[in-house]
């Protein structure tokens, strides 16, 4: 497949033809950065480990060139850290089992802009070419600026597919804010107790930022364990790991409907579930 940035690259971790690695994806996550997808995707990766009734692909939207470092880092290049974070993630995607890890390369500048249409042009055709039936993106109220616009860029290239061959499930995903405040009944509820060594491992393989100085491989697997044990106040745990996801499968299916628009109803159920609270007791 040709992807518009001469540095973009299609791995598949198994050597599998890369037409047959993207036919046979059931699970797909597109990701702004080389470690979003095991932060927040991991119900995917789960789907396809161990078995070939489901393959997972990660999409990684941006070159990784912009990332904090220091420590043995810290002189690093932006050129030597873009490289460095294409092998880590395809570490990630060999241990995990991936069915093929595209690296589109565009700096983040260039998703954040709907009047650039290369990135969306790219997603369209690796959909195309994949049709998953569930796709994972960041969700809506992630704060992250870069998130946001991979996040839109995806709504828009599965809003150009033909009906048909759009996915069954859309899902926004816990990366630069939790979904712990969404009301019960709006969460998506991802289960994740199965592999919990192959889990460390997937983040755990992302040196350059955990030494660089991020804790991601503490903190995404301490942030399960907290969404498991709050989840619900008067019950037994259901599950040992969960992440939450925001279903965005409604803006694929209607493309009338404004993302802003969207995101403004979960927030403000849950601005009227604190409100109902407190007068209940005032």
């Amino acid at each position: 497949m040709k992807l518009n940035q001469a540095s973009a690259e299609i791995w598949v971790p198994d050597g599998s033809a890369e037409a047959s690695a993207l036919s046979r994806v059931t699970h797909l996550c597109i990701a702004a950065h080389q470690d979003d997808v095991e932060v927040m995707a991991l119900d995917g990766i789960l789907a396809g480990f161990g078995t070939t009734d489901g393959w997972f692909m990660a999409v990684i939207v941006t070159d990784g060139a912009g990332s904090p470092r220091q420590g043995v880092y810290a002189d690093y290049t932006d050129g030597q850290m873009k490289a460095l974070r294409r092998i880590e993630q395809k570490k990630a995607a060999f241990i995990g089992e991936y069915s093929a890890v595209a690296f589109l390369e565009y700096p983040s500048s260039g998703v954040k802009g709907s009047e650039d249409s290369a990135a969306k042009e790219d997603l369209k055709a690796l959909l195309a070419a994949t049709n998953p039936r569930v796709v994972y993106t960041h969700n809506l109220a992630d704060k992250h600026d870069t998130h946001i616009g991979v996040a839109l860029r995806t709504i828009a290239a599965i809003r150009e597919l033909p009906a048909g061959k759009r996915p069954t499930k859309l899902y926004g995903c816990e990366v630069w804010r939790d979904l712990d405040w969404l009301v019960d009944c709006d969460k998506v509820i991802f289960e994740l107790d199965a592999h919990e060594n192959i889990a460390a491992a997937l983040i755990g393989v992302f040196d350059s930022q955990i030494a660089g100085g991020k804790r991601y491989d503490l903190a995404t697997l301490a942030r399960r364990r907290a969404n498991a044990t709050f989840y619900q106040s008067h019950c037994v745990d259901s599950a040992q790991m969960i992440n939450f996801g925001l279903d965005l499968t409604p803006l694929i299916q209607d493309e009338n409907l404004d993302p802003a628009e969207y995101i403004r109803g979960f927030v403000q159920r849950f601005a009227e579930d604190v409100d109902a609270r407190i007068k209940r007791f005032a």
